[in-house]
């Protein structure tokens, strides 16, 4: 602990160290850069004297700082997890960083964690402090776990596999934006130090002439293809730090993640506190047929993440496992078979929890159709008017400019009509599990959100202007889980009360 407190120290703290070095060598007395780096570290040697822990019988408290002294104190009734994680640093000297949940949003200042704590302690601990909740139960120890896992992160680590990532994946980190939030920083922090500056009067811009227009495009060529790399390396990089080796297990109760590269990362989930699932297709995973899979819980990331870009199959098969438990098999001949024989045979095949990632959904019909195209049009008029403005006003445009709003029309047609396969909606009674909601929606990010009844604590039928020329509306599902409401959008009206109905029989109340 007396290395990690003063390294991360040292760490944040890097840009000005590298003042005072610079500070320190022009003035010809590099001990002067010296003294920084020393207060830094003994900073961080002083927040190990100052800091304690201590777990009681209804708290759990946290006593840090130097100058000002402070005491977080969590009631152990509200803690929801526990989440282990260590940087590279860490996971040489055997140490982890324990992090306690409660399931509310807490600034970064007011984050409940242990950090350096030895790693032969944490299932202990971990299991102390979720000892109340009577979720965590650990189970057999699997000898069969990877040689990497110690004996206590086995025991706490039990349970059924439901996930496990695959070096192949990687392929599908290219596919999101990942790569552009690591890179896109890197460049703009260039161009603030000047570099576009430098690059514009460098000698060989300068000489640029009309000659050199070949060599301009192959540059700009060379540059793009250069950028396109770097940030398809970068979101592999990152994909690859953040996901490596991970696993999902479900022990009925509660499940466990663990991933990482260099910063390996353990998350318990209390399934007590699960309310449904999320199958998140971008439109380029969507076309590679890759998806991710987020859960939708009460108390914690709205967006947590328990697969990555992976293969739609490998999502689906997850998403099965994991509601296996969950939903009890029911007869359903809903989905207009071909004959009457197919009919018969799908309705004596029970649903299984994968039918929810696959399950075809109700249309919403002509209506929502020719709203998606209404919307599509009005920027395509918008070009239309401003270029026949911008003629009349005596502007003379190429004759090859006229053909930018045809093709702009054409896209903007493809995007309405994916935009309406991509909307739908299900509704999937249980018999022995609950009754579940499954909607859909979106073009460039589409997401199935799949929500069970029991998590739904109100509903909202909204209509706009120009829905209610249409005769659609918006059904929304009011939830405490995940992103707090889940729509149903351009849904019949006539249709709305009828889902409410059958998603929670009485939500309508009595008239």
């Amino acid at each position: 602990m007396l290395l990690v407190y003063p390294v991360n120290e040292i760490m944040k703290y890097i840009p000005v160290l590298l003042g005072s070095i610079i500070v320190g060598t022009t003035s010809g007395n590099p001990l002067w850069s010296l003294i920084p780096v020393a207060l830094v570290a003994a900073f961080g040697i002083a927040r190990w004297f100052t800091t304690s822990y201590r777990i009681d019988a209804d708290h759990v408290q946290l006593r840090s700082g130097i100058v000002a002294r402070r005491t977080l104190s969590v009631p152990r009734p509200r803690i929801r997890s526990v989440d282990v994680e260590a940087d590279l640093l860490h996971r040489i000297l055997g140490l982890a960083v324990l992090a306690i949940g409660t399931g509310k949003q807490t600034d970064k200042g007011e984050e409940f964690k242990l950090d350096a704590l030895d790693t032969s302690q944490i299932p202990a601990l971990r299991a102390e402090l979720l000892s109340h909740t009577g979720q965590y139960a650990p189970g057999p120890v699997d000898e069969a776990a990877p040689p990497h896992v110690s004996r206590p992160d086995a025991l706490a680590e039990s349970g059924v596999e439901i996930g496990h990532w695959r070096a192949g994946w990687v392929r599908y980190a290219p596919l999101s934006l990942t790569g552009l939030a690591v890179v896109a920083p890197i460049a703009g922090l260039g161009a603030q130090y000047g570099v576009i500056d430098v690059l514009s009067k460098s000698a060989v811009v300068q000489h640029l002439d009309d000659d050199t227009a070949a060599i301009v495009a192959i540059t700009v060529a060379g540059l793009t293809i250069l950028t396109l790399a770097l940030v398809n390396l970068a979101a592999c990089a990152q994909y690859l730090a953040t996901w490596f080796g991970l696993r999902v297990l479900d022990n009925g109760t509660t499940l466990h993640l663990r991933h990482g590269l260099f910063t390996t990362r353990q998350i318990t989930l209390d399934l007590a506190r699960f309310r449904g699932a999320t199958l998140n297709e971008p439109l380029l995973l969507r076309a590679a047929r890759a998806a991710q899979l987020e859960m939708i819980m009460t108390g914690e990331n709205p967006r947590q993440k328990i697969l990555p870009q992976a293969p739609r199959v490998a999502v689906e098969r997850t998403l099965d496992e994991l509601l296996r438990s969950r939903r009890g098999p029911r007869a359903d001949a809903s989905s207009a078979p071909s004959s009457a024989a197919a009919a018969a045979a799908a309705a004596a095949q029970p649903i299984t929890g994968s039918a929810l990632g696959t399950v075809d959904l109700r249309e919403h019909g002509p209506a929502a159709r020719r709203r998606r195209y209404t919307r599509a049009a009005w920027p395509v008029g918008i070009v239309v008017v401003a270029m026949v403005g911008f003629a009349l006003a005596g502007g003379d445009p190429p004759p090859w400019t006229w053909t930018f709003p045809v093709v702009f029309a054409v896209v903007m047609a493809l995007i309405a009509e994916d935009r309406y396969r991509g909307l739908g909606h299900r509704v999937l009674p249980g018999t022995t599990g609950p009754t579940w909601l499954i909607t859909r929606r979106g073009s460039l990010d589409r997401n199935r959100d799949c929500l069970e009844a029991p998590g739904i604590i109100g509903w909202t039928v909204r209509q706009t202007f120009w829905q209610r020329r249409a005769g659609l509306a918006t059904v929304v599902a009011a939830t405490a889980a995940g992103k707090k409401s889940y729509l149903v959008v351009d849904i019949p009206i006539d249709q709305a009360a009828a889902l409410i109905e059958e998603v929670t029989p009485g939500g309508l109340g009595r008239r």
